[in-house]
C-alpha cells in the first residue's frame, strides 16, 4: 500500500529514523514502518516534513530537477526593505552559484507554537517575518539566502512542501493522506494547488 505522511518536524530533531544517543530521531515520533523523508530538514529547522513509501513520489518531491515549491517563513534579524526582497525574488549569489527565481514578502507573525529554547534576540535590534517560496534544495538554502542580503534567519519554519501544508499540525504530530498513485496524480495534484499563496495564520 502506498503510504504518504505529514509530519510537523519540531526544533532538533534529526530527519532520520536512527542518530546520536540522546538525539531526537523521526522513530521517536511516527511509529509507521517503511516510510522515508522526501527531501530533508535541518536539525534546527522546524515544520512540514513529507516521508512516503512510494520510490516515484518521494524522487518527484526531492529531486530539485521537478522544482517542486516549498514555502518557508522565515523570522529575521531586522525589517527587510523591498530591495532585499526583490534580491531574494530574483535570485541571490552564493557559494554554489546564483539561487532560481523565488517569492519573498513580508508577513505578519505567524500564530504558531513557541520554540523551546526560544530565538536570541538583541535589544536594539527588532524581528520580523518573511515567506519566501523556492523551488531549490540546497544546504540551509533560506539561511543563506536571507543573510546574504543581510537579513540573518533566526528561526525557521517550514509551512508548505508542493500540495501539502502543515494545516493544524503541532510539533510532533502527525497525519497519514493519501498517496498520488502515480507521476500524473502527482502532477495534476501540484497543478490544482499552485495558485494557492502561503497564509500567515492557519497553523493553529
Amino acid at each position: 500500500m502506498r503510504r504518504l505522511i505529514l509530519f510537523n518536524k519540531p526544533f532538533q530533531v534529526l530527519t532520520q529514523f536512527t542518530g546520536e544517543p540522546g538525539r531526537a530521531t523521526l522513530a521517536d515520533f511516527i511509529p509507521v514502518p517503511d516510510v522515508y523523508p522526501a527531501g530533508r530538514l535541518d536539525a534546527d529547522s522546524e515544520g512540514l516534513l513529507v516521508l512516503t513509501n512510494a520510490g516515484d513520489i518521494q524522487h518527484l518531491i526531492s529531486d530539485p530537477r521537478y522544482k517542486l515549491p516549498k514555502t518557508y517563513w522565515a523570522q529575521v534579524e531586522g525589517i527587510p526593505d523591498d530591495q532585499a526582497l526583490r534580491k531574494l525574488e530574483e535570485g541571490v549569489v552564493l557559494k554554489d552559484g546564483i539561487t532560481r527565481p523565488a517569492r519573498a514578502e513580508r508577513m505578519d507573525e505567524p500564530d504558531v507554537w513557541p520554540r523551546n529554547p526560544p530565538i536570541r534576540e538583541r535589544k536594539n535590534i527588532p524581528t520580523s517575518w518573511i515567506s519566501l517560496t523556492i523551488t531549490e534544495g540546497r544546504n540551509r538554502q533560506v539561511r543563506r539566502m536571507t543573510a546574504a542580503v543581510g537579513y540573518p534567519t533566526l528561526r525557521l519554519i517550514r509551512q508548505a512542501v508542493g500540495p501539502w501544508t502543515l494545516g493544524d499540525l503541532q510539533p510532533g504530530e502527525w497525519v497519514e493522506v493519501r498517496c498520488p498513485k502515480n507521476r500524473e496524480e502527482f502532477r495534476q495534484l501540484v497543478e490544482k494547488r499552485s495558485g494557492a499563496r502561503p497564509r500567515s495564520r492557519n497553523v493553529r
